[in-house]
């Protein structure tokens, strides 16, 4: 039996660093990490959020005078007297919140879960029961919740027409092609639900405000609070050394933050709040619905000829946030005519946002899909329809990847897997009253990079010390940081202190769209390299680096490394101190107009399904995934992200889905007994390959994203292997025994 340890930490291949463990495991395996809303406070008070019951409509009265008359109850928010905020823009549009929609202002509710009131108590407990003791009235109004409803607007905005390709003739191409395939694909609304749950803490000193809020971006937390609260980002500290998992919910400021900061200043006392379980789901961003319409033609021998693709996206009626993703799914395969469109669906829900993988999980499943789809019409091994169609440069403006090592990443899974026992024809695998099959997928994430801004201090006694104002939600940026600095400058890494979740700290950007490493282990690395130069290059042993101090004269040296994307100017690094810079993202090149080559990171997901013949239970007993991401800083941590990524791409395709009343447009599974996610005895065997792949173009580390590449093909593979052991495609998530009955 293999040793549970070995496969966590895997012996490095080459261009691997060492599997350490992570440097906060003690602290959180025995309790005693810190996170943000258990940071003592002094005579904090506790702030509940009474939130609409209804998806859209408008308030007519609330009395609010029994909540008010309950022992302990400091005060209670509503629209008539809520503390006053500064309105910012979107974050799509130079601002800061992920949702404009400004609690407290009116008595308008626009979505279900809507802020309408805000207690504040001197302990939870009491600030909970008033908010129940508070009578509202209501003018309801009929929602459009789902894209299918009447009322809900289909759009077309003019900003998504520069997400739209079209290569050749498609129309022509398709109607001419021997092999055609079809299908409509849907995914589901679906939530992050992070085991750490959204919260608040602000307290004022002096005009200085200090916030504890876990959080994806602390510099875009603390400007934006800055921005919606009137004072100057200077006199704004954001403190989040922890996050208790966050997957994009966390992403950027949330409505909540200026008024528990407002309501704080009024109150001249530090105000918490923890928001629950069910209010998250409201509260936050999520996984928009998505629909997809995709056309594939190909030759007899599998060339692609023609791909089409049109989706449709939810929105929310005040904000934008379109997904787009067809940078990713037009960079796969082949050289076809392609089009592409992007439709907007405006109804009565909550701004969605970044969830992990957004753009690549629900784009990617419609696409690997039809490509099954299409093998099967060719009867073709899905695995050699997709190396017939393997390439090295962008069907559409012709940009060359990198690298690319997709192929090797399917030969390695499929011989680990055992596909080549695979019987292709459907229904044909039994074991006993078992229904058995294969699928397969492709993973790809685009490498994607933000600037950053790192100091390094090293001291002769061989101690070094790294800051930035990034975050760790769990994915270990404090091992990998201090691993990095510890190999460019020759030290232990047990030698190596990580400081980072200040606001107050070098910038660093958000911690999403698997950047981290990329962005600040590259600022890292050209700190050390300053370091270096001012040594003269010896840093080989303690002996060698006590003369070099001693001919400085100096006992610590420090230096900044600031780190620009290709193709970025260096004034992004005041945007990036402003807490407003975008990422750049390498997943479109055209080095014909002097734009950079295509960066991907690529892997190949196998899947085994077991479904019963008579009950339609379905079972997943193992997976296999493949993965090439460049280098590996740390092969334990990436073993983790592959893993979990994979399970949430198997809970994707079987499990999760945000169920919603349609006629009331409010959301019915809001909680962990009824959302269904993951656990350990839905997948019993996770099988995780790192294929060993060196870029040394992408950045200086040579590093790519990994902590969504994981999840990106697995759905697809799930969804394909079902097909195979029933001969039932199933195309809108999540498949459930009922589907299959259908």
């Amino acid at each position: 039996m293999t040793n549970p340890v070995e496969v966590a930490a895997p012996a490095p291949k080459d261009n691997m660093g060492e599997p350490l463990r992570r440097s906060e495991s003690l602290a959180k395996v025995t309790g005693s990490m810190i996170y943000a809303a258990d940071e003592a406070m002094k005579d904090v008070l506790h702030a509940y959020f009474l939130t609409s019951g209804i998806a859209r409509g408008r308030i007519l009265s609330m009395d609010t005078a029994p909540a008010e008359a309950l022992n302990g109850v400091v005060k209670v928010y509503t629209h008539r007297d809520a503390p006053e905020r500064i309105a910012t823009a979107y974050t799509q549009k130079g601002g800061y919140v992920s949702d404009t929609n400004m609690p407290l202002t009116g008595p308008e509710v626009r979505h279900d879960g809507q802020i309408i009131a805000l207690v504040i108590a001197e302990t939870y407990e009491i600030a909970r029961d008033a908010s129940h003791r508070i009578v509202t009235r209501y003018a309801p109004a009929t929602p459009a919740a789902t894209m299918d409803s009447p009322g809900a607007d289909v759009t077309h905005p003019d900003a998504l027409s520069e997400k739209e390709l079209k290569v050749g003739d498609f129309s022509a191409a398709f109607a001419a092609a021997p092999v055609r395939v079809e299908g409509e694909y849907r995914t589901p609304a679906q939530h992050q639900n992070a085991i750490e749950l959204y919260s608040t803490t602000a307290s004022w000193s002096g005009g200085e405000l200090t916030i504890h809020e876990p959080s994806q971006f602390v510099v875009e937390l603390a400007n934006g609070a800055a921005a919606m609260t009137g004072v100057d980002p200077a006199a704004v500290h954001v403190v989040n050394p922890y996050v208790g998992g966050a997957f994009g919910g966390k992403g950027f400021m949330t409505q909540r933050t200026a008024l528990i900061a407002c309501a704080a200043r009024e109150l001249a006392r530090p105000v918490r709040n923890v928001v629950t379980r069910d209010q998250g789901f409201t509260l936050a961003t999520y996984r928009a619905d998505t629909k997809h319409r995709v056309r594939l033609a190909a030759d007899r021998q599998g060339r692609l000829l023609a791909y089409g693709h049109e989706s449709w996206e939810m929105q929310s009626r005040h904000d934008d946030y379109p997904l787009a993703g067809f940078g990713v799914t037009t960079a796969m395969y082949g050289k076809p005519a392609i089009r592409t469109r992007v439709n907007m669906v405006k109804a009565d829900r909550q701004t969605s946002g970044f969830m992990r993988a957004p753009v690549e999980m629900p784009y990617m499943y419609a696409l690997e899909s039809a490509m099954d789809e299409l093998a099967v019409a060719l009867d073709m091994d899905p695995v050699e329809l997709r190396r017939v169609n393997d390439i090295r440069e962008s069907p559409v403006d012709g940009a060359r990847f990198t690298s690319r090592s997709l192929m090797r990443c399917y030969d390695e899974a499929s011989t680990r897997f055992g596909w080549n026992k695979r019987d292709p024809k459907p229904g044909s695998m039994r074991d006993g009253d078992w229904l058995i099959g294969y699928g397969c997928a492709t993973a790809s994430y685009p490498t994607h990079m933000a600037p950053a801004i790192a100091r390094v201090t090293l001291n002769v006694d061989g101690h070094a010390r790294v800051e930035v104002a990034g975050q760790d939600s769990g994915q270990g940026t404090y091992t990998a940081l201090g691993q990095i600095a510890a190999r460019e400058m020759h030290l232990d890494p047990r030698r190596v202190e990580v400081v980072m979740g200040d606001s107050r700290l070098p910038a660093g950007p958000a911690s999403s769209n698997s950047l981290a490493t990329a962005s600040i282990g590259s600022a890292v690395k050209l700190a050390t390299d300053k370091i270096r130069a001012r040594l003269g290059s010896t840093l080989p042993g303690d002996r060698e680096r006590a003369a070099a101090f001693a001919r400085l004269g100096v006992t610590e040296v420090s230096e900044l490394g600031e780190f620009l994307p290709p193709g970025k100017k260096p004034e992004v690094l005041d945007k990036l101190r402003k807490g407003q810079v975008p990422f750049a993202s390498q997943a479109r090149g055209d080095e014909s107009k002097g734009g950079k080559p295509l960066m991907f990171a690529f892997g190949a997901e196998f899947v085994e399904v077991r479904i019963h013949r008579l009950t339609r239970e379905i079972r997943v007993p193992r997976m296999t995934g493949a993965f090439a991401a460049g280098r590996i800083v740390n092969p334990r941590t990436a073993h983790g992200q592959y893993v979990g990524g994979m399970i949430w791409g198997m809970a994707s395709a079987l499990l999760e889905a945000t169920e919603l009343d349609e006629k009331r447009g409010r959301y019915v599974n809001d909680n962990l007994g009824e959302y269904l996610v993951a656990v350990n005895a839905d997948v019993p065997k996770v099988d995780v390959i790192m294929v060993p792949e060196i870029d040394t173009e992408i950045n200086p580390l040579g590093v790519k994203g990994i902590g969504e590449l994981g999840i990106v093909g697995t759905a697809a593979a799930v969804a394909n292997a079902v097909h195979h052991a029933t001969g039932k495609r199933v195309r809108d998530l999540p498949i459930v025994m009922d589907k299959l009955f259908a």
